[in-house]
């Protein structure tokens, strides 16, 4: 798998401020999106040891709330695999951070992927410029969800996201 850059202190890809994987590789490619440079799994710089290294140092900061997996789209398939082991090895090392995951999938058409067993919050679908709204929080275009990823599994219908989410569970803000 390939990245553009790991960010931390954002805080428009998530609750609080949140450590940032930008993967390389979308096959979507929504008209209108904000990172075309991401689309070519090709591009950018290999993930490597030395990356991971840095992700877990800056996502190791206490005041961070979690990570957000986004680019690109983590669920390109040849990021898959390497998306769901961090997202695993963040769950295990992290217990108390979200993970959340941007994809252009839909929900519906990843429900059975195991690594969503790690992800707190999935914003699921395509960009659509028609439909986009900046004044909407934490997706670009009114036909994207903000889904709560385990009480959607645990109902077995999609849960969108409660914005008092951070305070559940004594997870951070």
């Amino acid at each position: 798998m390939n990245y553009h850059n790991i960010t931390t202190d954002d805080m428009l890809n998530g609750d609080g401020l949140r450590t940032v994987l930008w993967v390389a590789g979308c096959g979507h490619a929504c008209p209108g999106c904000q990172n075309p440079i991401t689309w070519d799994p090709n591009g950018g710089l290999p993930f490597d040891d030395a990356a991971e290294e840095e992700l877990f140092l800056k996502l190791g900061k206490p005041y961070i709330s979690g990570i957000t997996f986004s680019g690109g789209d983590p669920l390109y398939p040849g990021n898959r695999e390497t998306v769901a082991r961090l997202a695993h090895k963040v769950r295990e090392r992290f217990p108390k951070k979200t993970v959340w995951l941007y994809t252009g999938y839909r929900y519906e058409e990843i429900a059975d992927l195991p690594l969503l067993s790690d992800v707190d919050v999935l914003v699921d679908g395509r960009f659509e410029a028609d439909k986009r709204d900046v004044k909407l929080h934490w997706k670009g275009s009114s036909n994207q969800r903000v889904i709560d990823v385990q009480a959607t599994k645990e109902a077995g219908e999609v849960v969108l996201h409660d914005t008092d989410y951070g305070k559940r569970e004594g997870l951070p803000k």
